[in-house]
């Protein structure tokens, strides 16, 4: 399987849900030309945020902003240890843990917009 079909589909409750035109939309973009240099100086580059880390949660622990996190628990990307970090120094979370992959908006966005509406923060 093409990893970036590979990115929607692996770990989707329900790959059905996922329309082909997703990953073939984001396949053409980084089929263009001169965007395979773009996508390697990127992840080239995620280091840098990992060495950020500590910067960013001594913000949360700091100024508390609120957060509403939903996560694909089938998410082969970004772990479930990096969603249940934010839970380690932010008071005002609201994490959700979805039966999805990667790209969890495909097959959960009636969930996912039911959080967002439901977000005390967005209500205030």
């Amino acid at each position: 399987m093409p990893a970036t079909m590979r990115q929607y589909l692996e770990d989707s409750p329900d790959p059905s849900l996922v329309s082909p035109d997703a990953w073939e939309h984001a396949q053409w973009g980084m089929d263009r030309a001169g965007d395979k240099e773009i996508q390697f100086a990127l992840h080239a580059n995620y280091g840098s945020n990992v060495e950020r880390y500590d910067e960013w949660h001594a913000y949360f622990r700091q100024f508390q902003p609120p957060a509403l996190i939903v996560w694909g628990k089938g998410d082969f990307v970004f772990t479930l240890a990096g969603a249940e970090a934010y839970r380690r120094d932010l008071k005002h979370v609201e994490l959700h843990m979805l039966n999805a992959g990667h790209f969890a908006l495909e097959t959960n966005a009636s969930d996912i917009a039911g959080f967002i509406r439901g977000f005390p923060a967005l209500r205030e």
